[in-house]
């Protein structure tokens, strides 16, 4: 296909402005979003063993709750059910700060003792899995803006910059995409592979992105769309407030757990319930959000559906799964929504999500890359604009990398101290992260790349580490290391270590010995 060279220059400046402006917080939005596909497995890793309690049978659950009601009042108003036996049966929050991610939440766990005795413990809830979301969601960017958060904001422009490099990216390849798509030519040099290899990855998973993009934009933007409806259309909200009729209610007289089973098994087909979060149980808003598992189904995220209904009646209210003819808007909705958290193909489905989120970050990274390159060659000497940015790429793409490792690494042996665990999570993570960005600053991209490399490394090698140390000294022993969730994250950690190590000697032998008018040349 031919398209003319006017044209083609024009694309090429988009693609590269807009990939350029958008590229680094896309990176950190994309790295920490591959995560995110593993959220809860990451907040149980994290989490000693001895936090939870030993579940309990089905038949168990209302004597549970009964005992547990007789000695608490927060659990008189909100509670939460867990079926799976990874967590404790019944849980509730002694301190929590109103909704969303808080950081000193208490959870208080009950089960039953095999005589039928209460028994509880209180214990600082682990939030490493939602710092990993809220990573993905804001890049790391803090600051509220009306009911939203900054970070949100910026990724929604970052989304919009981003679907105008796709696009152009696409028209910039289309004279040569049937001759270079699958070309991988290492004996033309670096840039012209790592230039082949940024087209192939933005070739092959055009669709993903496109989808990330335009799904990203709707997040961000959401509030502001419907405000923009209220405008228009004053007598008709885009949300209304359904006002219902002052009643009191007791969590006393709540159903028993199997007629909560009972209707879902009467509504769904094939789904196993996961948890039941009982809240505002006092009041007339008082509601039941069931947590719901399909994996043979298109489920509105990785971790399940959800299905609400009044506690006490069992009137459905609403849910992410459509019950009637009536609700025919319900699966397309979800299904954006599963499209975007990677809500299909089961265990398959989340780790081809987890792949495609690290070779999005890959694109971002190259990209940035190459662009430097291409000016690096117009320069006799490289400029101080061009050094500027490359130190910026490397400091935010490879420091955002080292600081979710080394939180990752620090997180189990903070634990031994006495330390407010989340704040030690953010702390730890900005720290190692603004270090490692000035550090780039100070010694300039090809060192810094060398080290941050490394230093990755390092960091991967110490979590299985850490791993065998619980292993061989029992008093250190909070968690249980043959746990598949523990394995898991140890393997994904060691392979890690690999790449970064290969990286690390790749980005050395280029800086000593590669082509002296490239950024990387020392």
């Amino acid at each position: 296909m031919r398209v003319r060279g006017d044209i083609l220059r024009t694309y090429q400046s988009i693609h590269t402005w807009t990939g350029i402006i958008a590229g680094l917080v896309l990176f950190i939005g994309f790295y920490a979003g591959s995560l995110t596909m593993f959220e809860d497995e990451i907040s149980q890793w994290a989490t000693p063993s001895n936090h939870q309690l030993a579940q309990v049978p089905t038949e168990q659950l209302d004597t549970l709750i009964s005992k547990a009601l007789s000695t608490s009042e927060k659990a008189k108003e909100s509670f939460t059910i867990n079926l799976d036996e990874q967590s404790s049966p019944m849980t509730w929050y002694e301190n929590k700060a109103g909704r969303g991610l808080s950081l000193d939440s208490v959870m208080v766990h009950a089960t039953l003792s095999e005589q039928g005795e209460l028994i509880t413990h209180a214990q600082p809830t682990n939030e490493l899995g939602d710092l990993i979301d809220m990573l993905h969601r804001t890049a790391g960017i803090a600051g509220k803006v009306g009911r939203g958060n900054l970070g949100v904001l910026v990724l929604g422009v970052a989304s919009v910059l981003y679907f105008l490099a796709l696009v152009s990216g696409i028209i910039i390849l289309l004279p040569t995409l049937t001759k270079t798509f699958f070309a991988i030519r290492k004996n033309k040099g670096a840039n012209r592979f790592w230039l082949d290899s940024h087209n192939l990855v933005g070739v092959v998973s055009l669709p993903f992105h496109l989808l990330i993009a335009w799904s990203v934009i709707v997040f961000s933007f959401h509030d502001i769309f419907y405000d923009g409806l209220d405008l228009i259309y004053p007598d008709k909200p885009a949300i209304e407030k359904v006002k219902s009729a002052p009643v009191k209610n007791s969590a006393d007289e709540l159903p028993s757990i199997l007629s909560y089973i009972e209707k879902i098994d009467e509504l769904t087909d094939g789904y196993s319930i996961k948890s039941m979060a009982f809240s505002r149980l006092s009041t007339e808003r008082a509601s039941v959000g069931i947590s719901v598992v399909n994996y043979n189904e298109m489920m509105r995220n990785n971790t399940g559906d959800y299905i609400y209904m009044n506690p006490y009646t069992l009137e459905i209210k609403g849910g992410s799964i459509a019950m009637n003819d009536d609700d025919y808007y319900v699966d397309y909705v979800a299904s954006f929504f599963s499209l975007h958290f990677g809500g299909f193909g089961g265990e398959i489905g989340r780790w081809l999500y987890f792949i495609m989120g690290l070779l999005g970050a890959f694109l971002f990274y190259s990209g940035n890359l190459l662009w430097l390159e291409k000016r690096r060659k117009k320069q006799a000497v490289q400029s101080k604009s061009n050094r500027f940015m490359a130190n910026l790429t490397v400091g935010i793409c490879l420091g955002s990398i080292l600081a979710v490792v080394a939180t990752f690494l620090a997180s189990k042996w903070l634990y031994l101290g006495n330390v407010k665990i989340n704040n030690a999570y953010l702390n730890c993570y900005y720290l190692v992260f603004f270090v490692a960005l000035i550090y780039s600053f100070i010694l300039g991209a090809a060192k810094s790349a060398i080290h941050i490399q490394k230093a990755i490394y390092i960091g991967c090698i110490g979590i299985p580490l850490t791993t065998l140390i619980t292993i061989t000294m029992p008093n250190l022993a909070l968690w249980d290391a043959t746990n598949t969730t523990n394995l898991a994250i140890d393997i994904v950690a060691l392979i890690f270590a690999g790449i970064f190590y290969y990286g690390a000697l790749k980005t050395k032998n280029r800086a000593y010995y590669g082509e002296r008018n490239s950024i990387w040349a020392l």
